[in-house]
């Protein structure tokens, strides 16, 4: 693919790439919506625009971050209600979960993240699966699947215990408790953390250390260092077929009513399981 197809308007809804002359390709997450949440153009982009990377000419590596106060908010309501109640768009959504996890982790070129704000959803799964992840002090990480009545499926069976260890893991996705820069960059979440003002100069400045070097050494390790998240191919599969079975049940709707009302969920107390 040439460069000129990548950053061409329009071609991938919701993001916004341009290509440096030293082989930068950087990618902004864009919304018109509050804090970048994603629709489902801007998911479907985020899922495909990987490996039209791999093949682009001209890229040497990427840095993706979000546009204005968040990294990605996530999913907008209106495509959690259409996965809820449409079995074709949940099977579209759940094959784009699936390849957005694994077109990242099969991207050649080096992906650097820099997360500010909130980082929610399929945003998180890239910002956490990136080669190297910058966040500010005042990142607000977040797995909401639980809270939102589903499995926390997605990404995060496959990288977070891999990153801050299963115990750690179980307490956030579990809880849903939130976790800022300095806490992720402590447990080993993120590669980095530093001041809000330090964020973007230190991302480009990995990112240009990255795209300088060898290209085949950078990226062949990065193959081989992936092959620890492939082998945790069976644990994402199931983990995100449990996710989508939840949005068929009632506790994603009573989830999704609660976000919209601002209130607690009262989730069923015998639910089947």
């Amino acid at each position: 693919m040439h460069p000129e197809e990548l950053t061409a308007p329009g071609a991938y809804p919701g993001l916004h790439l341009s290509l440096t002359d030293d082989g930068i390709l950087e990618i902004v997450i864009r919304s018109g919506k509050t804090l970048g949440s994603v629709n489902a153009e801007a998911h479907r982009a985020l899922t495909s625009i990987w490996r039209d990377i791999d093949t682009a000419e001209g890229v040497r590596c990427v840095l993706i971050r979000g546009e204005g106060r968040a990294f990605s908010s996530g999913g907008d309501f209106s495509l959690i209600e259409e996965m809820a109640g449409d079995f074709t768009a949940l099977t579209r959504v759940w094959k784009e979960a699936r390849d957005l996890v694994y077109n990242v982790i099969n991207c050649g070129k080096p992906i650097v993240s820099a997360i500010h704000g909130p980082c929610v959803g399929a945003g998180l799964a890239v910002a956490l699966l990136a080669d190297v992840s910058v966040a500010a002090r005042s990142a607000r990480i977040l797995d909401g699947h639980v809270r939102l009545g589903v499995a926390a499926g997605d990404h995060a069976a496959i990288i977070w215990p891999l990153l801050c260890g299963l115990n750690k893991a179980k307490y956030h996705l579990l809880t849903g408790e939130p976790v800022s820069g300095e806490e992720a960059e402590r447990i080993g979440l993120v590669s980095l953390c530093v001041p809000d003002d330090e964020l973007l100069p230190r991302a480009w400045q990995v990112a240009r250390r990255l795209a300088s070097g060898s290209p085949t050494a950078v990226r062949w390790t990065k193959y081989a260092l992936n092959n620890w998240l492939r082998a945790m191919g069976p644990t994402f599969d199931a983990s995100l077929a449990l996710e989508f079975l939840g949005f068929t049940g009632p506790d994603v709707r009573e989830g999704l009513a609660s976000l919209r009302e601002k209130r607690e969920p009262r989730f069923q107390e015998d639910a089947p399981l």
